[in-house]
């Protein structure tokens, strides 16, 4: 199977997700953008999306590229955030899309699991510098990107951790 996407808006409980997933025994892969935010952070002139996106997105690139060879090693593996990610920052931003970052975007399961954020869980903070509203419009940004690259979007919706992880099995027809 290829690798499984797990993304959505900021503030959604991916994280969670893919922890418990990684607690039930699966393979899963961190969101490689909000490690690159932090070690960006700690750099004098670090590369932060929102200071210089398109610079931040070929940060992204790499790393979720080699992320995505590491998890086609596994039959199943989850991954927190994947390349069409970069896609849907950058359309949200209304940034031109390279070529290239749509050629990346593809090999992955056809369906995509997104969680939506939730305003209970949502905290606003440095790695995570925008209001609840941007997070919507990012999630939205996100789902016209994933559905223009020929991705099945299937809402995982918002409820316990374990509860989430059967609705994901489930959805995927993966047997325990």
């Amino acid at each position: 199977m290829n690798p499984i996407i797990i993304t959505g808006g900021p503030g959604a409980g991916k994280t969670t997700l893919i922890n418990a997933l990684g607690d039930a025994g699966y393979p899963t892969f961190a969101e490689s953008s909000r490690q690159l935010i932090e070690q960006q952070n700690q750099l004098e002139n670090g590369i932060l999306p929102w200071v210089n996106l398109p610079g931040f997105a070929e940060l992204c690139l790499g790393v979720m590229s080699e992320q995505k060879e590491q998890a086609r090693l596994h039959p199943i593996a989850f991954l927190d955030r994947a390349i069409p990610d970069i896609c849907g920052y950058l359309a949200q931003a209304k940034l031109e899309i390279d070529a290239t970052y749509r050629e990346a975007s593809q090999g992955y399961h056809s369906q995509v699991l997104f969680c939506r954020p939730e305003a209970s869980i949502y905290i606003q903070d440095e790695v995570r510098p925008y209001p609840f509203e941007e997070a919507l419009e990012i999630h939205h940004a996100l789902i016209r990107v994933y559905e223009e690259l020929g991705y099945e979007v299937v809402e995982v919706p918002f409820m316990l951790a374990a509860e989430r992880v059967q609705f994901v099995k489930s959805q995927l027809s993966i047997k325990s």
